[in-house]
């Protein structure tokens, strides 16, 4: 009869068993202290704009996880491993509040150091030459830097800023004033006005005539019709064409088209040709700067240089 060899295998370590929901509840009711003493810790290094209540709450769901992630086998204290946590959740979450990169808060930070450092060995405010030369950059590149950190600053409009006549307290809301218009529309008014002068100049020359003379030298329509030689009533069918077109020019440039009513293909043509040589009349930058440009030429040279251009 044979022998069988029996060989008992090692005891492996038991997986470490995870921890009862009312564990993890004790844990964090037991450590909430640490939400705020965290917080404190590092308050000093928040942005201006970081809102302390959601930055309390980002701590205490760092307690939660550190909570739920606890591992009691590895000899570490809860309260050890639930302050790395705590903090680090902080820390994230004031990270996604920061628009700005991590490069310029990191420059930004020996700028100031720098200044103060300048201070102290100079007793005064050092200069901007200074800073750059401490910093090992030119004044250019100084002035840059410090343009970009300060279009960086991120204020509340609840932040203090002083107080009134009457001695109460005011906050950045109740100082700004609100006179000027809205930016929108601010920006559609150039553009518009742009597109106008454009399609004033894009005219031909007799309606070009009639409207800068009736409608920005202030000429009356007799002086006008003995200028080209025309009868009043000829004057005032001008002035309705030109109205006409510069309409359809301008809505054209907006998407709006006007009905087609035309029964000439010329008269179609000359429209469109008056649209597209408004479109290209000036770029969208200078529209929108409301800066003056040279006069664009009329439609007739406009479609001359292109005839030119496909010969």
């Amino acid at each position: 009869m044979s022998a069988v060899l029996t060989i008992d295998a090692p005891e492996t370590a038991a997986a470490p068993l995870p921890l009862s929901r009312s564990e993890r509840d004790a844990l964090i009711e037991n450590n909430l202290v640490l939400v705020n003493h965290v917080l404190y810790q590092i308050a000093s290094h928040f942005p201006r704009h970081a809102d302390r209540d959601e930055l309390a709450q980002a701590a205490t769901l760092g307690l939660v996880e550190a909570a739920h992630r606890f591992d009691p086998s590895r000899g570490v204290p809860f309260e050890r491993w639930a302050v790395v946590r705590i903090r680090g959740a902080i820390l994230d979450s004031v990270r996604s509040l920061d628009f700005a990169p991590r490069s310029l808060r990191a420059a930004s930070r020996q700028l100031e150091e720098a200044r103060a450092a300048l201070t102290v060995e100079l007793a005064r405010t050092p200069t901007d030459a200074e800073t750059a030369l401490q910093l090992g950059m030119t004044t250019a590149e100084l002035c840059e830097l410090t343009g970009r950190v300060h279009r960086a600053l991120v204020l509340s409009l609840d932040a203090p800023s002083g107080s009134d006549d009457d001695g109460d307290n005011l906050c950045i809301a109740d100082v700004v004033t609100n006179d000027d218009p809205a930016v929108c529309e601010n920006l559609e008014s150039r553009e518009l006005l742009a597109y106008l002068g454009d399609a004033v100049g894009l005219l031909p020359e007799r309606l070009r005539a009639v409207i800068v003379g009736y409608f920005i030298d202030g000429r009356s329509s007799a002086d006008l019709a003995e200028e080209l030689s025309v009868t009043e009533s000829r004057v005032s069918q001008l002035r309705s064409e030109a109205l006409a077109m510069l309409r359809t020019g301008i809505e054209a440039q907006y998407g709006q088209h006007a009905d087609e009513d035309e029964t000439s293909r010329r008269a179609a043509r000359r429209r469109e040709e008056f649209v597209e040589a408004i479109s290209i009349a000036s770029t969208p930058r200078q529209r929108l700067a409301g800066s003056r440009r040279t006069p664009p030429a009329p439609v007739a040279t406009v479609r001359t240089r292109r005839v030119r251009a496909v010969a």
